[in-house]
């Protein structure tokens, strides 16, 4: 009787470096795609944080122009929405609470907060006004604008436009 024995392979299967660098790689080449497009989204959704703050400071002004014949709070030099205005509107709307701020704003830091104008001469906080003019930059689009007007008008405005006297600047695009 012959007996066969099966010899055992000393050969070890493994990856090569070779195969593990190419999909190390292909896992760096994917995560940067995907930082890159997960800071596109923060972009959008602060800006339309900032398009839904306006929409609510509107909606706060309108009912402080109810409250007093019509008329919105004077402040003709631009100001940020969420210092005098926001305090002579809860002033006069008997409210308490805080206005809300640009998504990005930080004491101190360089960015910009939402801006108010109105027509008028002074800066009293008063009901005196008969236009105004809010606004917000925009972060995903480069120079933009928000733009909310008291003409019921909103939408963007190259950031090189100039706001005067609480008028709606022309040639707001959606």
């Amino acid at each position: 009787m012959i007996t066969k024995y099966k010899v055992l392979s000393t050969k070890y299967s493994a990856f090569t470096l070779i195969e593990l660098l190419v999909v190390i790689s292909i896992i760096g080449i994917l995560a940067g795609l995907a930082v890159v497009s997960f800071t596109s989204s923060q972009k959008q959704a602060r800006d339309t944080a900032r398009k839904s703050d306006l929409s609510q400071y509107r909606n706060l002004l309108e009912t402080f122009a109810n409250k007093n014949n019509g008329l919105y709070p004077l402040y003709s030099t631009t100001t940020t929405a969420a210092g005098n205005p926001c305090t002579a509107l809860n002033t006069n709307l008997g409210g308490s609470g805080s206005c809300p701020e640009d998504p990005k704003f930080e004491s101190g830091a360089d960015y910009p907060q939402y801006s108010y104008q109105s027509d008028g001469s002074g800066s009293t906080g008063l009901a005196a006004a008969t236009e105004y003019v809010l606004w917000a930059k925009l972060e995903n689009e480069t120079n933009m604008l928000w733009v909310v007007c008291s003409t019921g008008q909103s939408g963007k405005a190259a950031s090189t436009t100039t706001i005067t006297g609480g008028n709606c600047p022309s040639g707001l695009t959606p």
